[in-house]
Parts: structure tokens; sequence; C-alpha cells
């Protein structure tokens, strides 16, 4: 199982979409093993964004993310990272594919509703930025036998 960071933007909270792209989620199979509603410094803005500190769109999306609260969830499943980020869709609202949450919320090319890890290294890396020591919960859901097939003892 794969813990991953999403962030539902200020675009997605001030638009009222919390609620629908988290049921997307649970819809697919993922747990939510921690949400927290919050405004994002300017410092762990610079921390989370660190890689881009050098190109051109830094500032503006540093900008965007201290703008207005953001959802920070810790999402668990087998494939969570892989699964979340296809369900998300392409970066930009404008070539996201129906069906996805940027192709269907989304016609942007700057604000683009959600964020999400992108690879394990990056999603153990963010959740610490993001949850403090018990704040991302172990907690088994009774649904599990009918997400996954557990008769071989692991999710499949």
């Amino acid at each position: 199982m794969e813990t991953t960071l999403i962030i539902l933007k200020p675009d997605a909270v001030q638009r009222g979409l919390m609620g629908r792209i988290i049921s997307r989620f649970e819809d697919k199979g993922l747990q939510v093993v921690g949400a927290k509603l919050m405004q994002i410094s300017q410092d762990l803005a610079a921390r989370h964004y660190e890689a881009h500190r050098e190109k051109p769109f830094y500032a503006g999306l540093v900008k965007f993310m201290t703008s207005s609260p953001v959802l920070v969830l810790a999402l668990r499943g087998k494939g969570a990272i892989a699964i979340s980020r296809k369900m998300m869709g392409a970066t930009f609202g404008s070539n996201a594919e129906p069906g996805t949450i940027r192709g269907d919320f989304g016609v942007s090319n700057s604000f683009n509703l959600i964020h999400g890890s992108d690879s394990p290294e990056a999603a153990q890396r963010e959740l610490e930025l993001f949850f403090g020591d018990g704040e991302v919960l172990n907690w088994d859901r009774s649904l599990d036998q009918w997400v996954y097939d557990l008769s071989g003892g692991q999710p499949e």
C-alpha cells in the first residue's frame, strides 16, 4: 500500500469542488488517511516548490498557493500515486481528457485545481512537509475486502 499527498489548490477550494474531488478518490477505492484545511505559508510553499525556484513561474505559483486555503489529503491504496495522477489528468486543464479531474473541472493553464505526488520519494517528502506525527492515520476499513482481492494475503 502506498500513501500519497494530494493538495486541492485554492481554485478547487474557492470553486467548492472539494467534496466532488474527494468523492472521486473514495469512489475509486483510495482511503483518506489524513486531511486538513489550511492556509499555506510563504515558507511552506517555498519548501514544497523548492525544485522550481529558478523557473519563471515560481513566484506566481507561490503567490497562488498562498492566496487562499487549500485542502491537503493523504490518500492510501495499492498504486495510490499512479492512480491519483491518472485521475488528475494532464497538468493543463485545456489538455486534460474528459473523465479526469482537470479535464472535467478545469480549462485554465495556470489554475489546475490539484497537486499530487509524482513518486514514492516525493510523497514521503511532501507528506512530512504537510503532516505532523500522528496526523496520517493507519486504520482498517471493513470495505477493503470489497475493494481489493485479499484472498492471497496481499491486496490485488
